[in-house]
């Protein structure tokens, strides 16, 4: 018996119509479109934000070079007098003392939130102990807890230091309240840095502080730095821990304050002096330089950020 025929179509006949798309199925010019409003809608929401922070950012740096009569006739109408003396006032009242006085505290500060968080966040990420999980954990815990829960019990352990309204106190606080932050940060980070590199060094007769410090630190960096700006963005702008800690203890305690502090005193000294140009100006000169070491290092702190989640 011979096998059964197939059948085939003609040569030169009409072809078989081609399938027809369901419902379901997502012709390529419709994802086209769907891509075309996806980022029409993400490029306006990124230009609408862009206008709510750049907008109240120049109109504070343009009310510096306004007089107090064109600040009470027309908040949002353009300087007449660009008088750049007004920002030497500022500095003259009393913002170059508290500039000083934050500068001197971020100095210390950072660099020892940086050195100790980072060596607390590389022993609980490349070592295993008993409890290694328990004090990652306590760290972590540290960065939920709202700090003013703790501000009575910290004034008494700082007063009972004597470092009331001292550089000292106020830069321990600092680190104590910038490490969870920075070690569950940097903990993510150092998990990701090859082994090899640290066994390599281990076997070339590397003690662990040497390979800290001379191999994985370096292999951080980028890690470190996008850490590091967070770190003094938040320091620069704490005003609750100095109001509570750097308050002038008695009549010959000199004052110390800081520049958030600061900007505290000279709103309420040019509310009644009638000079409101030179309190713009000095929350101008205390912005300018945040912004300045930010946009400096925006690229390094994206890479920061996302290269954990690329290794």
């Amino acid at each position: 018996m011979s096998a059964p025929l197939k059948e085939t179509a003609p040569t030169g006949g009409p072809t078989p119509p081609p399938p027809s798309v369901g419902k379901g199925t997502a012709r390529p010019g419709d994802r086209r479109g769907e891509g075309v409003v996806l980022n029409v809608f993400s490029h306006g929401f990124l230009a609408l934000w862009a206008v709510l922070i750049v907008l109240p950012l120049l109109w504070l740096v343009l009310s510096s070079f306004k007089t107090d009569a064109q600040i009470g006739a027309s908040a949002f109408g353009w300087p007449q007098n660009w008088d750049p003396g007004v920002f030497s006032r500022a500095w003259e009242k009393g913002i170059g003392d508290y500039f000083l006085n934050t500068v001197v505290v971020l100095v210390f500060s950072v660099p020892l939130t940086m050195l100790l968080g980072s060596m607390a966040a590389y022993v609980l990420a490349r070592y295993e102990f008993w409890g290694n999980r328990l004090l990652y954990y306590f760290f972590v815990a540290g960065a939920m807890f709202p700090v003013f829960l703790a501000l009575v019990p910290l004034f008494f352990m700082v007063k009972r230091l004597d470092m009331l309204n001292t550089y000292q106190g106020l830069i321990l606080v600092y680190v104590a309240y910038s490490m969870p932050f920075t070690v569950f940060f940097m903990h993510a980070f150092f998990r990701t840095l090859p082994s090899a590199v640290f066994e390599a060094a281990i076997l070339d007769g590397a003690s662990h502080t040497r390979t800290f410090f001379q191999v994985m630190l370096p292999m951080a960096k980028p890690g470190l730095l996008s850490v590091g700006i967070f770190n003094t963005l938040g320091q620069w702008n704490q005003y609750i821990l100095p109001t509570v800690l750097m308050q002038p203890q008695s009549g010959d305690d000199p004052e110390r304050y800081v520049l958030t502090q600061g900007l505290i005193q000279l709103q309420q000294q040019q509310g009644y002096a009638s000079d409101l140009p030179v309190l713009f100006a000095g929350v101008t000169i205390a912005m300018v330089p945040m912004l300045v070491v930010y946009l400096s290092f925006q690229r390094q702190v994206q890479a920061g950020l996302t290269s954990a989640t690329l290794k």
